[in-house]
């Protein structure tokens, strides 16, 4: 059995266990890729820390996200060919940080939207696409991959509601969006409609195929350096504001304006969790740690007597 023909098993194991496994299929697809043009009989650790570390403008983190990814594969293949060596963990002694989010001003989302519908789009899809894209997660604190993952039939725009089906953790839940989200949908679906009727994906490339992830968070970072967000001469897609913190705005500005109302926010906490799609309320917590504003109004409300 070629190395080609495991991974395609090996996908299918996955996903028969209830995974949409689409990232970690693409990138272990240019893996097997590489390991062809190196002409390997088997997944070596040389071989994979190798690839693993190809990329030269990423930080190191995303070294060993490849490198777990191959690890994994590595493990099932072992199983059926004993040439295969699976690296050893913490070969690359990367330890996980939780970035610190970075909070979007109104003005600066603008901006973003702005600059994206200047992209170069001869037929004016990928400019479209890519401010829907950020409108849409700034509205409704989506995770990208979730946006990404829409489909035609998973955005109800006459009931105003949004689809999202097994993302994290297998979960599934309805999202309730405004008028003016609703508004923006529509004039992306029809345009989109009009250039490629046939896709399932909701938000496409120029090509008419589903927007993916890699695709989507490099133009980020190309707009953000263009409207002064990230440094021109710092090419690392990792770094800098990224598509994710429009779900971290999206929280804190709810959370912000709960505070500001003089709620309970430990009572309506549960609702913006749900909301989110997030496993534990304590998820939800994080934000009020991760940002000063948030912490200082709930240190505020404690040391008038209230719950934080």
């Amino acid at each position: 059995m070629s190395i080609r023909d495991a991974l395609a098993g090996y996908i299918a194991v996955r996903r028969a266990l209830g995974s949409k496994f689409r990232e970690p299929a693409v990138t272990l697809g240019h893996f097997v890729e590489f390991l062809e043009r190196e002409k390997a009989a088997c997944i070596t650790t040389n071989l994979a820390l190798r690839w693993a570390s190809k990329p030269e403008r990423v930080q190191r983190a995303t070294w060993a996200r490849r490198l777990s990814m191959v690890r994994r594969f590595a493990t099932w293949l072992s199983t059926f060919d004993p040439r295969t060596e699976v690296p050893p963990t913490r070969l690359l002694n990367v330890r996980h940080r939780r970035p610190k989010p970075y909070i979007f001003t109104d003005q600066e989302i603008e901006r973003l939207m702005a600059e994206a519908a200047r992209l170069s789009s001869p037929r004016g899809l990928r400019a479209l696409t890519h401010q829907t894209l950020i409108g849409l997660l700034a509205a409704c604190g989506l995770r990208p991959g979730e946006a990404l993952a829409l489909d035609l039939r998973d955005v109800d725009l006459e009931n105003g509601i949004l689809a999202i089906r097994e993302t994290k953790f297998g979960k599934s839940r309805f999202v309730p969006i405004d008028d003016s989200a609703v508004a923006a949908l529509a004039h992306y679906g029809e345009r989109r409609n009009r250039l490629v009727p046939r896709s399932g994906g909701f938000l496409v490339s120029e090509d008419g195929t589903r927007l993916t992830g890699d695709s989507a968070r490099r133009t980020f970072a190309n707009i953000s350096r263009a409207v002064g967000l990230r440094r021109t001469d710092d090419r690392r897609v990792g770094r800098g504001p990224r598509l994710q913190d429009m779900r971290h705005t999206f929280a804190t500005r709810k959370l912000i304006a709960w505070y500001r109302a003089g709620l309970d926010v430990t009572r309506e906490l549960p609702k913006l969790s749900t909301y989110l799609g997030h496993k534990r309320v304590s998820d939800t917590y994080w934000y009020i740690e991760a940002v000063p504003e948030l912490l200082s109004l709930a240190t505020e409300r404690m040391s008038r007597g209230g719950a934080p």
